[in-house]
Formats: structure tokens, C-alpha cells, sequence
């Protein structure tokens, strides 16, 4: 099996939300194949977990020019277009 993707999930506290999108991100990868960890963090603090991050996904506004892709992740909170966010999120690890 090749090595797991690291996608880092931030929302505005590390909390509540960014654990519902991790969860639903590991399960939804695993479906597709892609071996992933997530590590998870509030925005305001997402510099500082760059480090070995394949992807950072998130429901809250980050900062430009992180050197990492960056998917905005709503979607997992409205529930409108969480499956176009899933096949982005394939799409940008299978690129990783």
C-alpha cells in the first residue's frame, strides 16, 4: 500500500466542525483507495502545521500563498455540493 496522504482540516476552533469534515474525508478516501491521515487545526494557527501536508482543507477563510493546495470545504457544512468537494479532494491527493 503506498503512503497515506496527510490532510490537514481547519476550521475556526479545531473542534466540532473540523472533525465531522476529517471523519467524513478519511471514510470517503477510503471508499476511493487513498490511504489518508488527518491532522486538524484552527486557522488562525495554520502555519505552524505545515509541515509533511499533502492538502489542507477548510470551512473558514485561510491566508493566500501556504505552499500546500487548499480546498474550501462549505459545502460539508451546508450539504449542498459535499460530493463535487469529495471528488476535488480525490482529484487533488491523487495529484499529490
Amino acid at each position: 500500500m503506498s503512503k497515506p496522504k496527510v490532510v490537514l482540516v481547519s476550521c475556526g476552533t479545531a473542534i466540532a466542525t473540523s472533525t465531522v469534515v476529517a471523519k467524513a474525508i478519511e471514510e470517503s478516501m477510503r471508499e476511493r483507495g487513498i490511504p489518508v491521515v488527518t491532522r486538524q487545526c484552527k486557522a488562525a494557527e495554520i502555519r505552524s502545521h505545515l509541515s509533511g501536508v499533502d492538502l489542507i482543507v477548510t470551512t473558514t477563510p485561510l491566508p493566500d500563498n501556504l505552499g500546500v493546495p487548499v480546498v474550501k470545504a462549505l459545502p460539508f457544512l451546508t450539504g449542498i455540493g459535499k460530493e463535487e468537494v469529495l471528488n476535488e479532494i480525490e482529484e487533488k491527493l491523487r495529484e499529490a
